[in-house]
């Protein structure tokens, strides 16, 4: 059974992000979170994909979030930027 990483000390009194950690296990799981604000088997637009991560965060950065959830693969996007979603886990 895998262990839940406790992010809390990360999200204000109403879940909102307010920070995001320099350690990597306390970052992926901020963005985990974060990812489950989207809806699986859904395509977003980029402007979509910035309105939900400025929803959940506090420090106006949302450029950051959307890279980040790129990056480490809990959101896909195509090249031009045009359509995002998801990815399909085993």
């Amino acid at each position: 059974m895998e262990k839940k990483i406790d992010i809390r000390r990360f999200l204000d009194d109403s879940g909102k992000i307010i920070q995001l950690s320099q350690k990597k296990i306390f970052r992926v799981a901020t963005l985990s979170y974060l990812a489950e604000k989207f809806e699986a088997d859904r395509n977003y637009t980029e402007k979509e994909v910035n309105a939900i991560c400025e929803e959940w965060h506090t420090f106006n950065d949302f450029f950051i979030l959307r890279r980040e959830l790129i990056d480490n693969e809990l959101l896909c996007r195509e090249p031009n930027g045009s359509r995002y979603w998801m990815p399909k886990y085993k």
